[in-house]
């Protein structure tokens, strides 16, 4: 690798703001905030979504899709049974 060319690798706070969930990553994002977490000075970026809050990872939205396509086959095929 040369050196000098690449950012900074080091690790940063996110903070899902959606859930109020705070996680410790590497990262080579550039931010001028930092944030004491669990004793340490990090580097600090805020988030709107992440894997803890997003309805895919959590399998809210896919129940709620499921729930649909089973009332929908009911309703459709529900006569035959």
């Amino acid at each position: 690798m040369k050196e000098g060319i690449h950012p900074e690798y080091r690790k940063v706070v996110f903070h899902d703001t959606s859930i109020d969930h705070y996680f410790v990553v590497g990262s080579t994002v550039q931010t001028k905030e930092t944030i004491e977490y669990e004793g340490e000075t990090y580097p600090y970026v805020t988030i709107e979504v992440s894997s803890e809050s997003h309805p895919f990872f959590t399998g809210k939205q896919r129940v709620a899709q499921q729930q649909g396509r089973v009332a929908k086959f009911k309703k459709r095929f529900g006569q035959f049974s």
